[in-house]
């Protein structure tokens, strides 16, 4: 009984540690610009301040506007990584051909190359085409990363699949692309839809392209306004860490269920 209860406050203890980074970001965005830096600092907000959640609606402040760039460029990047790495994993987990194994360490490479590697050839290309601080730039660039690790993830998906299915849907009158299409994307549908939510989340977080080829103050993806105003409004930035959180929180637990029910 004694061991028990020690657990049970050595459990709260641990827990409110993990919680307080939480609780004090909270705080701080209902707190005054003075109160934030106020020495020795207050657990509870002398004044609750709620222009941080006012200014977001209208103003400079506006993150609501970074949030939609954002998700209009991860929701771009997921549909064309998918759509270009479908076909290209099924041909490459299904088939044996000539370059085959070099295609697979290109492939491997580009996962291992830091983005600032291939920034400055990415930014020369696009200020030469006049698609600098463009979405289609950004969406782009997040492709280049994101294609070669899709195919990667959903060759091991087709290639899984039993080379008997293929063969029934000949007998039954399907050529390859139709096959393809009636019997391997239905049986890969659960690979896809997770690789979806993977890259969204990716794409959410890719920070050093969005900000060197998508500059314009007012039209900053969400981490770039973040940085933009860095060191400056604390209490703002506060709020931002409240919104960031919950969506990356809620995103990574709707795909922690859905993988653990196809598993």
């Amino acid at each position: 009984m004694q061991k028990n209860i020690i657990m049970c406050f050595l459990s709260v203890g641990i827990a409110a540690i993990f919680l307080f980074p939480l609780y004090w970001i909270v705080v701080t965005s209902l707190k005054a610009e003075p109160e934030v830096f106020q020495n020795p600092p207050t657990f509870i907000p002398e004044t609750l301040n709620f222009k941080s959640y006012t200014e977001q609606l209208s103003g400079d402040f506006n993150m609501f506007q970074s949030f939609k760039n954002s998700f209009v460029i991860a929701t771009s990047t997921m549909l064309l990584c998918v759509v270009l790495a479908v076909p290209a994993s099924y041909g490459i987990g299904r088939y044996r051909f000539k370059g085959r194994s070099l295609f697979l360490l290109i492939f491997l490479l580009t996962q291992m190359l830091p983005a600032s590697v291939i920034l400055t050839p990415l930014f020369i290309i696009f200020n030469n085409l006049g698609l600098l601080n463009t979405q289609i730039a950004v969406i782009l660039a997040d492709a280049t990363i994101g294609i070669p690790f899709s195919i990667l993830v959903l060759m091991n998906f087709f290639a899984s699949i039993p080379k008997e299915l293929e063969d029934s849907a000949r007998i039954d009158g399907c050529n390859r692309f139709t096959a393809f299409l009636r019997v391997f994307l239905p049986i890969a549908y659960p690979g896809g839809y997770c690789l979806c939510n993977i890259l969204f989340l990716i794409c959410l977080g890719r920070l050093s392209i969005r900000y060197d080829i998508y500059s314009r103050s007012n039209s900053k993806a969400n981490y770039c306004w973040y940085i933009q105003f860095y060191g400056s409004i604390w209490y703002i930035m506060e709020l931002f860490n409240c919104i960031c959180n919950s969506h990356h929180s809620a995103g990574t637990g709707y795909f922690y269920n859905y993988a653990k029910v196809y598993n």
